[in-house]
């Protein structure tokens, strides 16, 4: 039985503990926050006996804690990743993992030299038709792929555009890109087999009616990857419409759109298929597939495995998204990683 420790009593954290609660080898043994309040208001709500805490040292002494669940705001992910992999924890740490670079390279060293487990909080790696694009790929039913889109569009309709506001936790300025459409820039590599991305541009509307004008809340990246895919990112939390999240592959033997393909496979095929799956079509944390992330971080470890979704991986994707925000404020000049 692995003991777990929740850092962070927000909203994700409920499906953290949900997950690992349903989890057979794990057992939550402590919960942390900012407040010893929070920390137990949290622990009763979700119906658990557990130790809480409001200081993350004494959290981490805990004698039966072995992995540690990052949930706290991203401003402080760095910080608690480093101390807690210097603590031979393993690790779920909550995306964005860094909000600079230079954070990132600080917790990937961190964790490369404890050489603990980690799975970062891209929990649309198990969305099911995430997974059926993946296949698809997989199955050569697409050919060799030329062009990748990926869009996370996350913008409320019901609130004003001076509502939009950098999060309170970014005192800099990463943007709607690094914030929420890290996702689409790493789905857009898990489906190529979590291809590096070697070369980035971005660029944002020069007419956004953003209070905030040094934050980028809305980016469209240009990419291309090392196996010579062509890509377009793009994230928003500006536009006025309900949550959009797309991945679309086209080949030179056929595409898919979301769920919907066309390909040489079907010789009689004369129009898109659609095919019957969960779409990744909310931006409700409680629509998300956390249990199926968190039995992967529990299979890692017991089988001392590293994952396909580790930090080492999800460092070029943070990488292209503060290189997309840079590119859009620096006249769209290309950046290579």
């Amino acid at each position: 039985m692995l003991g777990v420790a929740i850092q962070g009593a927000g909203n994700v954290s409920t499906e953290h503990i949900n997950a690992y609660q349903n989890n057979p080898h794990t057992r939550v043994v402590a919960m942390g926050s900012r407040t010893l309040e929070g920390a137990q208001k949290k622990a009763a709500s979700c119906g658990l006996t557990c130790d809480c805490f409001d200081d993350y040292d004494r959290l981490l002494d805990h004698p039966d804690v072995a992995i540690v669940s990052i949930c706290t705001p991203p401003d402080r992910h760095a910080s608690e990743t480093i101390a807690a992999a210097e603590a031979g924890k393993h690790l779920l740490i909550e995306k964005p993992v860094a909000v600079t670079q230079d954070e990132l390279k600080a917790m990937d060293a961190a964790v490369r030299k404890a050489g603990v487990k980690t799975v970062v909080s891209f929990v649309l790696r198990w969305n099911p038709m995430v997974q059926s694009i993946k296949h698809t790929l997989e199955k050569g039913w697409l050919g060799t792929p030329l062009l990748i889109h990926a869009d996370y569009w996350h913008g409320p309709t019901n609130a004003h555009p001076e509502h939009f506001s950098r999060p309170r936790w970014n005192p800099i300025n990463a943007g709607a890109l690094v914030h929420g459409g890290c996702h689409a820039m790493d789905a857009a590599r898990y489906v190529l087999n979590n291809d590096p991305i070697v070369h980035v541009s971005g660029i944002s509307p020069a007419n956004s009616n953003h209070p905030d004008p040094d934050y980028c809340a809305t980016t469209v990246a240009t990419v291309q990857f090392a196996n010579g895919t062509a890509g377009k990112i793009s994230a928003s939390t500006e536009f006025f419409m309900p949550y959009v999240f797309n991945l679309e592959v086209f080949g030179d033997e056929g595409i898919i759109r979301n769920n919907r393909f066309y390909t040489k496979e079907l010789p009689g095929q004369n129009d898109l298929a659609t095919f019957p799956t969960i779409l990744p079509d909310s931006g409700a944390v409680s629509h998300h597939p956390f249990q199926e992330m968190i039995d992967h971080l529990v299979t890692c470890i017991q089988t001392d495995t590293e994952s396909h979704d580790s930090l080492s991986v999800a460092v070029n994707t943070h990488m292209a998204c503060f290189a997309a925000e840079a590119s859009a404020k620096n006249g769209s000049q290309p950046v290579l990683l």
